[in-house]
């Protein structure tokens, strides 16, 4: 219980300042944590991290919400987008030879860390303010084609992807970029979760709870700090929590 207790901490940790700094899928922490450390299958392990995820990314885009860093109107449009082509992307996947694609999500998460402390995303919103909203909406549907294929294609990196298309496409400026990105996690997760749960075997009850409240605990306070920072400090800390976490999954990897 004590080797839960810790590996369930340290896990959330990870995973909720992800989500609440970066917008990342609380998968890409978790389920390496958990299979490495707990022996966990890895189907389940992935739906604890799924069922971790929908809460923190529900509290991460209510905040990021209240201090006006979210684009709910474009985060449909792509939510929809997103959800139908990983369907796509999937069967596509299953139609071809047998590939490595789990260093996708270890790629992105090292690259975007790398990324904002290198070259930090300055746009401000006024600039993406004058979009006609024709445009802004053909733009979230094409992104969300891209981002729902390849996420479906090689099964990760969701919240990573979104995060890079809609700073470096779309142009949102940071914080608004976060909380559309974790505003459409939220549903995308619950989606997986639930697929996960009525698919497969009963999760383990207690790592499931300790990864729900610690995630969410994380993600929460990440949100609260991100939704005062200053643009580029807040770029700074995205990149090193993302480094980091980067980092953290090469040495899972290696184990």
């Amino acid at each position: 219980m004590l080797l839960t207790l810790i590996v369930c901490f340290f896990a959330g940790m990870g995973a909720g300042l992800g989500t609440g700094f970066a917008g990342m899928s609380a998968a890409a922490v978790i389920s390496p944590m958990l299979i490495t450390f707990l022996h966990m299958d890895p189907y389940l392990a992935v739906g604890i991290a799924l069922a971790s995820d929908v809460l923190a990314s529900a509290a991460s885009a209510i905040t990021y919400g209240k201090n006006k860093n979210l684009d709910i109107r474009g985060g449909l449009v792509m939510m929809a987008a997103v959800l139908v082509f990983t369907m796509v992307g999937s069967w596509a996947a299953s139609l071809m030879p047998s590939q490595t694609m789990g260093g996708f999500s270890l790629f992105m998460t090292l690259f975007l860390g790398l990324k904002f402390i290198v070259l930090p995303v300055t746009t401000t919103k006024e600039k993406r303010a004058g979009l006609s909203p024709l445009v802004s909406c053909l733009q979230s549907l094409g992104c969300g084609v891209v981002i729902g294929f390849i996420c479906g294609f090689v099964g990760a990196g969701g919240g990573l992807m979104m995060l890079l298309i809609l700073t470096s496409v779309l142009g949102y400026e940071l914080k608004t970029a976060v909380g559309t990105s974790v505003f459409i996690m939220t549903f995308s997760a619950l989606l997986g979760a639930v697929s996960h749960f009525a698919l497969g075997s009963a999760p383990r009850l207690l790592p499931l709870a300790l990864c729900v409240v610690f995630t969410l605990f994380w993600a929460q306070l990440a949100a609260r700090i991100a939704a005062k920072a200053d643009p580029l400090l807040l770029n700074r800390l995205t990149g090193a929590i993302l480094t980091a976490v980067g980092l953290l999954l090469l040495v899972l990897n290696l184990l």
